[in-house]
This record gives structure tokens, sequence and C-alpha cells, in this order.
């Protein structure tokens, strides 16, 4: 997982006041270091052999550094967790349940120390995790419901697209993950390329619905 990315995006979300909220207290790069740690560490085979890892995480600030975080916690968490995604991906990594970043102030710890604990969560119902990806950089949570995606406005994803039908297709719980379903559009839905009818989704997944392309990521 690129450590420096993750900093660099932190350092560019927040502009000029990087360097001065860091100057001293726990770096922001030290919970991207943590967070890589505690998911190596804590990985184990899952009961269809593929490794999984924490999704759960808590990092504990002393209440000075707590301070320091206080007009950053979105952006931090934020980060955090598509750093996660991201180490997930590069190695071939799963999770049980959505990922959860919570920063919060310790009393017990130390100024310039960061306690970190991390555990495996189940997302609602026991369905693994995943979300859409939309060109925005917004994401979509996907859970045991169905997702529909369309230029109708009762839809849970409204597109502009002219190319998109009024209701286009649907991302639907399937199994133990997820399909994405064409509903007889007239430009067609399409997974990396090749137009479908019904396709199960895995992490990374490219999917076109008309001309709007989006990400399905497993986590």
């Amino acid at each position: 997982m690129g450590i420096n990315g993750f900093e660099g995006r932190l350092e560019r979300a927040v502009e000029g006041t990087f360097s001065r909220l860091f100057r001293t207290g726990v770096s922001p790069v030290e919970f991207g270091r943590k967070l890589v740690r505690e998911m190596d560490g804590g990985r184990t085979v899952g009961v269809g052999g593929r490794t999984i890892v924490p999704n759960w995480f808590r990092f504990g600030l002393a209440g000075s550094d707590f301070e320091q975080l206080a007009d950053l916690l979105g952006t931090l968490r934020r980060e955090l967790a598509d750093a996660a995604r991201e180490h997930a991906r590069d190695e071939g990594y799963g999770f049980v349940g959505p990922i959860e970043i919570v920063i919060e102030q310790d009393d017990s710890a130390r100024s310039g120390v960061l306690a970190v604990e991390a555990r495996f969560a189940e997302g609602e119902g026991g369905l693994p995790p995943g979300s859409l990806l939309l060109p925005t950089g917004d994401r979509v949570p996907l859970g045991e419901y169905v997702v529909s995606v369309g230029r109708q406005n009762d839809c849970t994803i409204v597109l502009g697209d002219p190319n998109v039908s009024r209701n286009h297709a649907e991302v639907r719980p399937s199994g133990d993950g997820f399909v994405v379903a064409d509903l007889g559009s007239t430009n067609g839905t399409k997974v990396n390329g090749v137009r479908v009818a019904e396709q199960q989704l895995r992490d990374g997944d490219e999917v076109t619905f008309g001309n709007t392309v989006m990400h399905f990521e497993a986590s």
C-alpha cells in the first residue's frame, strides 16, 4: 500500500494546514502505517479459503493530539478507509463487513503515542461489504436491498446521462456478493466493456450504464 500516496492525498486535502497541524504529536503517516500493520497482523483464512483481515479500526489519541485533529477527522477517516481498500486489493485480502474507522480521544494515551485496536465486524445481515464508486467520487453503499439505476427520479442512483434508460438496471445482493442486472435498457449495461444481462460483480469491476462508468468495490 502506498503510504506516501496516502500522506500526499491527505496533505492536498487540508492544503496549507498540514505542516502546521502535525508539527508535533502524531503524524498522519503513522495512522496509515499502523492500519496496514493491523491488517497484515490480523489476517486469517475465511471459510471460502480467502484471506480476510480486520475491517473495524479504532485509533485512540491523547487529548492534546486529538485537539490537533478536530478539523480533520472526516478527511482522515475517509483517507484511511481508502488506504485499507487499496492495501486489501494489492494483497488480495477480503473483508467480512464494511470498513469503519473510529478516531477518538483516549485519556489513557500518552501524547505522541497512537493506540490502535482492530477487529472483524460483519455488515448488516452478515452480507459482505460492497459499494459503487460514482464518477463524482461519491460511494453508494450496497447491502440487503436493491439499488436501482436510471434517469427516473425515484431510482436510488439518478443519472442525467441521455443514454441511460428511465429504469436502466439494478444492483442487488445475491449469494455471498452482489449482481448487476440490466432491466431491458436501450443502450445496455456493461461489465468491463462486455454487455451483460446479469453479472456477478467482483472487486474492481468497471460497470457502465449508457455512457456513465462506475466501479464496484468489494469493501
